[in-house]
């Protein structure tokens, strides 16, 4: 029968040991969506505000395609 650590998948060190499982760190998702939603949104709003200034000077204006044919 494999020992408890043979058991899980864990990484080989250089010399063939297996390496630690190092630290967990609490609320890992929680964190990273407080980070990535703001972000997210202020690049809409950036995003947003140049397509309507280049929009506002004729730079580029998508056209409108009637599909009545």
């Amino acid at each position: 029968q494999l020992p408890p650590a043979a058991t899980h998948m864990n990484c080989c060190c250089f010399y063939g040991g297996l390496c630690d499982t190092g630290d967990q760190t609490p609320f890992g998702l929680f964190r990273i969506a407080l980070v990535v939603v703001p972000f997210l949104y202020v690049g809409t709003q950036i995003s947003k505000s140049f397509a309507a200034l280049l929009e506002e000077h004729d730079i580029f204006v998508p056209e409108d395609d009637d599909d009545d044919d």
